[in-house]
């Protein structure tokens, strides 16, 4: 069996890829949540109002994802109850020891700014609520009651230097990952310095991607027709970072031909042999170049919402596939690379095992458990309601 997942020289400690496909879902998760905040941002800090109607079910759409972000980190290490010590023991040289204060610091600013959001919600929800609904509103409200005008005001102006401050801290927590990845030397497939911005992109791109599937599922099941303009904003900022995440991505692989170092020929290799169908079919051709065709031909045309709809959503979802696909041809292909250039793994994902498909599975699934929960505590559904009257009213 050996045989058939190696090929060429390799070290005898290489055998085994110590980076399952958890270490994939990890920076496929922070940057679920990088993009969902980006997104929110660009009606909270840049004032695009198209996209206020999903503004703040973005906001929570990135926390729901923020609180798993660690699961993946959590299931891979072999003793999980150590990871707080990564918060107690400051190591300011080590690139891991930063995600502890950086996750910590970005938390704090997206629950602030959700917290300032939805102020006004909660304190009308404690006001006419009883019982133990009256005591959880309350609490969110931290017990203060005011909203007037002027109390109004100041929550929006603190809530949009948060988000102004939100959006490096967003680049920080996802462009520390490719980092990572970045910074290690020894490895040819990483050592890039393209890699943190390469990140951060693909990151943005999967986050709008994300917000746009989410944003048709959940009109469809509250029966509420699209906000087209909203969507259509969506899927032109899309577009926009999903251009120039090919276009990074293109020049890393092009830097790399060009320079033609000694590990050109394992890198090759790789490309053609061991991640040809992931690279190429999989990340290019459905999660760049189809939805790239789409979401132009949705731009072009004219009318025919549905179809345009469905092109978007066809779109967000490719990309959303291409990212993973990004990621696993990141993680996985830099360590089915030997040492000695002149070798491959291959690495064959287990589905039940504790760093197995399964796991993976169960992970990925949770933030929306959690996005139901805090979605009917803090509904966010009165914007893209609202939003969906003036235009209906403006049509008429």
């Amino acid at each position: 069996m050996m045989e058939n997942l190696v090929w060429g020289y390799i070290y005898p400690n290489e055998a085994e890829i110590q980076w399952s496909i958890l270490i994939v879902l990890y920076p496929y998760i922070t940057g679920l949540v990088a993009g969902a905040f980006i997104a929110s941002s660009l009606y909270h800090v840049f004032g695009n109002k198209d996209i206020k109607p999903v503004a703040r079910f973005a906001l929570l759409t990135a926390f729901a994802f923020l609180c798993v972000a660690m699961l993946p980190l959590l299931a891979h290490l072999g003793n999980p109850q150590r990871a707080l010590s990564i918060m107690f023991t400051p190591h300011l040289s080590s690139a891991m020891s930063g995600f502890g204060y950086i996750f910590s610091f970005y938390f704090i600013v997206v629950v602030l700014e959700i917290w300032l959001a939805f102020r006004v919600d909660i304190v009308n929800a404690a006001l006419n609520s009883r019982g133990w609904k009256e005591l959880l509103y309350s609490a969110l409200a931290l017990f203060s009651y005011d909203i007037s005008e002027k109390a109004l005001e100041a929550d929006e102006k603190l809530g949009r230097k948060l988000a102004i401050i939100g959006i490096p801290s967003a680049a920080f927590l996802h462009g520390y990952v490719g980092f990572i990845f970045g910074g290690i030397k020894a490895n040819p497939w990483w050592s890039s310095s393209l890699m943190p911005i390469i990140f951060l992109m693909s990151a943005i791109v999967s986050g709008i991607a994300l917000l746009i599937l989410l944003y048709l599922v959940v009109m469809r099941i509250k029966k509420h027709p699209i906000n087209h303009k909203t969507l259509y904003s969506l899927a032109h900022y899309l577009w926009v970072f999903l251009i120039v995440a090919v276009v990074l991505e293109m020049l890393e692989i092009i830097s790399i031909k060009y320079e033609a170092l000694e590990e050109i020929e394992i890198i090759e290799h790789l490309l053609a042999e061991k991640i040809a169908f992931t690279f190429y079919g999989i990340q290019l051709t459905m999660g760049a170049l189809i939805p790239f065709i789409l979401l132009l031909l949705v731009g072009v045309i004219k009318n025919r919402d549905k179809l345009k709809v469905a092109m978007v959503a066809i779109s967000s979802m490719f990309i959303l596939i291409g990212v993973f696909a990004m990621r696993w041809n990141v993680v996985i292909g830099g360590q089915e690379i030997s040492k000695s250039l002149a070798g491959t793994m291959t690495y064959v994902p287990v589905f039940f095992h504790h760093e197995g498909v399964l796991p993976a599975i169960i992970i990925l699934i949770i933030p929306f458990i959690i996005l139901r929960v805090v979605t009917y505590i803090l509904p966010p559904w009165k914007d893209m309601m609202e939003e969906n009257e003036e235009v209906a009213v403006s049509s008429e």
